[in-house]
């Protein structure tokens, strides 16, 4: 079997595994609605004369887009250790298959579920006025993958480390959360304090932001040259899947070694 066809396989039993998982897909849709409710009914009467609320709630849709692209992510991840303690992941590593194969596999699927649950946020934006057309929300669509590419490789390369669950959910959260907040998803990057500003510079989600917001029409990092924002998107992206990949061939030698 080849590592395209081998990524295929696993990308299509991924794919099976979220649709028979409603409660996941709901709960990673429904979580950042919330938060989106409660932070725009919070923030509605301090931002100012010269903004609204339905700007407000416009602003926050993309950020909150990628919040949940930010807990399906993690749904896609923790299955890697799931695989690992039922012995699916075993057979995968046995087989002639390439162990890209198996990162392939699980990213593409996840960020594929990943992308459409973020699509069905970002769907809500002309409800409050907002302007789409369909090259920005082409672009948009592309960052989310992004996103979703990025955090998902990223929690796979978590995964091989982590061999509990419970263990790696307070891991994912403690490093996304952080990087969600500060990554101007509730607030302007621009009019943020200084120190802030710096910190949602080095974050590689705040250029990501940037690019779905400018896609859609809205303000993204000012003083940036054109184009930035997705070049370091896609950097940010494709590390994040080289780093799965080696923290697997690292992990498989060290098993190997101590099976041995």
């Amino acid at each position: 079997m080849s590592g395209f066809q081998a990524a295929v396989a696993l990308g299509k039993r991924e794919l099976i595994r979220q649709v028979r998982q409603p409660s996941r897909i709901v709960a990673s849709i429904l979580t950042p609605m919330l938060v989106w409710a409660f932070f725009v009914g919070g923030f509605s009467g301090a931002i100012g004369q010269d903004n609204t609320d339905q700007n407000l709630t416009a602003y926050m849709i993309p950020g909150v887009a990628s919040l949940t692209v930010m807990f399906a992510s993690i749904f896609a991840s923790i299955s890697l250790i799931q695989d690992r303690h039922d012995g699916v992941l075993r057979a995968a590593l046995i087989s002639p298959a390439p162990r890209w194969s198996i990162v392939a596999g699980k990213v593409g699927a996840g960020a594929l579920v990943a992308m459409l649950q973020g699509l069905v946020v970002l769907a809500s934006l002309p409800f409050v006025g907002a302007e789409l057309s369909i090259v920005g929300v082409v672009g948009a669509c592309f960052g989310l993958a992004l996103i979703s590419v990025a955090l998902i490789g990223l929690g796979l390369g978590l995964a091989w480390i982590v061999d509990s669950s419970q263990g790696f959910h307070g891991i994912m959260n403690a490093v996304l959360m952080p990087m969600w907040l500060t990554s101007g998803a509730v607030f302007p990057i621009n009019d943020a304090a200084g120190w802030l500003r710096m910190v949602a510079m080095v974050n590689p989600l705040s250029w990501a932001h940037s690019a779905i917001r400018s896609s859609l029409g809205m303000t993204g990092i000012e003083g940036m040259p054109v184009g930035l924002d997705w070049i370091v998107s896609v950097g940010f992206a494709g590390a994040c899947v080289v780093l799965a990949v080696a923290v697997m061939g690292q992990a498989t030698k060290r098993r190997a070694t101590l099976s041995e």
